[in-house]
């Protein structure tokens, strides 16, 4: 407020709430602030030329005030009127000069000043302590003011500078990329006023970059009266610890997440191993012992034990090449091995001090030194008190070693991975063992024969849930035919398995009565039906209800294929040609389950014609889960030269690639046709006196077929057939000479009681032809025809050159 000569004129710029009143030596008020009103209840104006005394209650007050006292003052009537419940605190201010004014009468209200007091003591408490940081900067950032750091955060910066924060940038303070982080946010701040409120992030020292130190930073902009930005108060706490504890809980809810999805040893050995680095340590390995991962009980860890390093994991990706490599067999020593059993982690901080010690042990030197390594920590994995294997882990010299919290965190990983790896032990053993008993029943994967060159091939699934229930076969039937089977078992594992053997063994035992394969459907089905009433109730792990089975009969004669199915898909039919496609056939209901009929179709087929029979996931539902294999097949079957067991090879190539959780199975076929030359057919009315001419046609065939080795044997069995036929049969009499791998014969008639075998008496004039027929063939047997039934033999055939 100016005094020189004239009026005075009141500085409006004062603290708010504030009223001062220029008093003349006569205490007449010669001017006052605009705040009078609020105060005093009058306007500026009206209170020029009043007496500063009446301005209170108590005629007292001006006097103490003139006297130098200060303190709180009641006002007078008016101001109560108006509204002015709290006291005002009054102080009498001493003008120098040459003017009119004496002194200023300054008036606060008492809230003001309290309000402003605790405004100081927060500052001061702000300013002097160092649990929370609080810095102001510039409008460039620049530091202005920042309470006590921290001893060992002070140390540091002075360390690197002149000993003092103030009037640094961050990135001189900082490491560049944490600096950038920070100075970003806090632009936002200056020239958005949108507050910064608990961003956490990395805070590294410049004289510390290695040592991991992470904030929580708050931030407001300054602004002045007139919205000028003077620049950015923040507060900081450091949360280094909190955060560290936040990651090893994530770390280990993450472990509990990740391992024990796969039941692959090796699988959950990778997991482990990824899941370490570089969250927890800069290498990784995980060494299982060779028992666990063929799957036998791990038994007694003895020292120099084997174990096969599974998985290890750099965070360069490059694992060094001085320590063991994946897949390298290690034994460790008496003290590793000792610490292993008791279960707990070993640290060592400073690799460093042990490199001395172990110079002369190369062994030890592989195990635990890497070059880039600093410290080490050793932590075994066991489950049900059985050690299975370990875990290293080594930290370089930026990251801090380890220590008893780390070592906490890996136990509780490591045990989590100890029972997933069991886990995955138990399933090894159970699906070798599935494995074995299903490849057990299983028939020859490669078949060779006159009507077909097979070859069958069995994928079991990625999981033990995935092995058991697909299965082939292939059955030779009477007359050089040839009998192909698919299926599907439900369930999976031992009992799939177990219930797919019950099943096989049925078919075989059925096509020895070589019926149709509808009829041979329909009795499987009524057998299923009963092997079903005796499987426990609710047994899904096995059960022969609800199985698929395909079976189809090639005549190599014929050229004919006649098949049906129960619930499964149609096979791929690629003939030679060079089209693929599906056998256009009903499928009919699964075994056990409907009880409908089973329709057979027919095919004609020709030389070099493939069929590709498919089971589990490779069938799907017939149409899309046979397209993988059905151009490959159609390229395939226009090679004849190719073997069909490198065809079924190639053509799961992709399937193996990425197995799916089912088993699957497939069966390929490449057709044959008996040349014309090799077959004879008559056909004898029913008359005795054609016995004779049956024996000289057949005798005249073997002839030119250069089988006159055969001849007196052979025209024992004509006679013996064609007579039996004629007596209890009747015609017309088919007698049909097939040139195969053995010597068939064939006898038909239009009856269809079966033949029996029985050992003839010395005084019964007949009953020995078919014994007699038995002691000179291979083997022999009858099957029913459309018209009646068919007697048939095999003699082996003379050695070439013979």
């Amino acid at each position: 407020m100016s005094t020189d000569g004239g009026a005075p004129v009141a500085d409006t710029r004062h603290p708010e709430g504030c009223a001062l009143v220029v008093v003349g030596a006569d205490d007449t008020i010669l001017a006052c602030t605009a705040e009078a009103l609020a105060l005093i209840g009058e306007p500026a104006g009206a209170l020029t030329g009043r007496r500063a005394g009446d301005l209170f209650a108590d005629p007292g007050v001006w006097p103490r005030l003139r006297a130098g006292a200060s303190g709180p003052c009641p006002l007078s009537e008016s101001a109560v009127l108006h509204g002015r419940p709290e006291p005002v605190l009054c102080a009498l201010l001493p003008v120098e000069g040459t003017g009119d004014a004496h002194a200023v009468l300054r008036l606060v209200p008492a809230g003001t000043v309290a309000r402003r007091e605790q405004n100081e003591a927060l500052m001061r408490a702000l300013t002097s302590q160092s649990g929370i940081g609080l810095a102001i900067h510039d409008e460039e950032l620049r530091l202005l003011r920042i309470n006590p750091l921290p001893e060992d955060v002070q140390r540091l910066i002075e360390a690197g500078g002149d000993g003092s924060a103030i009037g640094r940038r961050l990135h001189e303070l900082l490491t560049p990329q944490d600096a950038a982080v920070i100075e970003t946010q806090l632009r936002r701040v200056a020239s958005t006023g949108v507050p910064l409120v608990d961003f956490v992030t990395s805070a590294r020292l410049v004289q510390a970059p290695h040592s991991d130190r992470t904030i929580s930073l708050s931030a407001l902009r300054l602004s002045g009266e007139a919205g000028a930005v003077h620049g950015v108060a923040v507060t900081f706490t450091d949360v280094t610890e909190s955060e560290r504890a936040q990651r090893r809980s994530a770390l280990v809810a993450t472990a509990a997440s990740a391992l024990g999805r796969s039941l692959e040893t090796g699988r959950n050995a990778q997991v482990l191993a990824d899941l370490l680095v570089p969250a927890f340590a800069d290498l990784a390995s995980v060494d299982i012992t060779e028992t666990v991962l063929v799957g036998e009980e791990p038994g007694e860890f003895a020292t120099g034990a084997p174990l096969r390093r599974v998985a290890a994991v750099a965070s360069d990706g490059v694992w060094p090449g001085e320590l063991y490599q994946p897949g390298e067999i290690l034994r460790v020593q008496g003290y590793e091995s000792d610490r292993l059993r008791l279960g707990s982690a070993v640290i060592v901080a400073d690799l460093d001090a042990l490199r001395p010690r172990i110079t002369g042990d190369p062994d030890r030197i592989r195990l635990l030194l890497a070059d880039r390594a600093a410290s080490f920590m050793v932590v075994p994995l066991q489950a049900r008190g059985q050690v299975l294997g370990a875990v290293g882990l080594w930290r370089a010299g930026d990251r801090p070693p380890f220590d008893a919290h780390d070592a906490s965190v890996a136990e509780d990983i490591a045990s989590r991975a100890g029972l997933a790896i069991d886990n995955a032990r138990r399933y090894t053993r159970e699906r070798r063992t599935a494995e074995s008993l299903q490849r057990s029943l299983l028939p020859r994967p490669v078949l060779k024969l006159t009507a077909a060159e097979t070859a069958g091939i069995y994928v079991p699934g990625r999981t033990v849930a995935g092995t058991g229930g697909s299965w082939f076969d292939v059955i030779t039937l009477s007359s050089a035919r040839v009998a192909f089977v698919v299926g599907t078992v439900r369930g999976h594992g031992l009992g799939a398995a177990a219930a797919m053997g019950s099943l096989r063994t049925a078919v075989r035992t059925l096509s020895d009565l070589d019926p149709p394969p509808d009829e041979l459907l329909t009795h499987l089905d009524d057998l299923v039906v009963r092997l079903a009433e005796d499987e426990p109730p609710g047994d899904t792990e096995g059960s022969v209800r609800g199985a698929t089975c395909l079976y189809a009969v090639y005549d190599p004669v014929t050229a004919r294929c006649l098949l049906a199915s129960a619930g499964h898909a149609p096979p791929l039919l690629a003939a030679a040609g060079g089209t693929t496609a599906a056998v256009d056939m009903p499928t009919g209901p699964a075994l056990g389950l409907d009880g409908a009929p089973f329709e057979p179709v027919e095919l004609e087929l020709g030389r070099g014609d493939m069929l590709a029979l498919t089971a589990g996931s490779l069938a799907g539902d017939g149409t899309a889960g046979t397209a993988p294999v059905a151009e490959h097949l159609r390229r395939a079957a226009a090679e004849p030269a190719r073997p069909v067991p490198e065809i079924g090879r190639t053509l799961l190539v992709p399937f193996l690639a990425d197995p799916p959780d089912d088993d699957a199975a497939l069966l390929l076929a490449r057709l044959a046709v008996t040349p014309e030359d090799s077959v004879a057919t008559w056909e004898f009315p029913a008359d005795g006196k054609v016995v004779a001419e049956a024996r000289a046609e057949v005798t005249a065939r073997l002839a030119a077929w250069g089988l006159d080795e055969l001849v007196f044997t052979t025209e024992l069995i004509v006679s013996e057939l064609v007579t039996n036929a004629i007596r209890y049969a009747g015609g017309p009499v088919g007698v049909r000479l097939i040139r195969d791998r053995r010597l068939v014969l064939e006898v038909s008639d239009p009856s269809q009681t079966q033949p029996h075998l029985r050992r003839a008496r010395l005084t019964d004039e007949g009953g020995r032809g078919l014994f007699l027929i038995a002691q000179l063939t291979h083997r022999w047997g009858s099957r029913y025809t459309a018209h009646g039934k068919t007697i048939w033999t095999e003699q082996q055939l003379p050695p070439a050159g013979g």
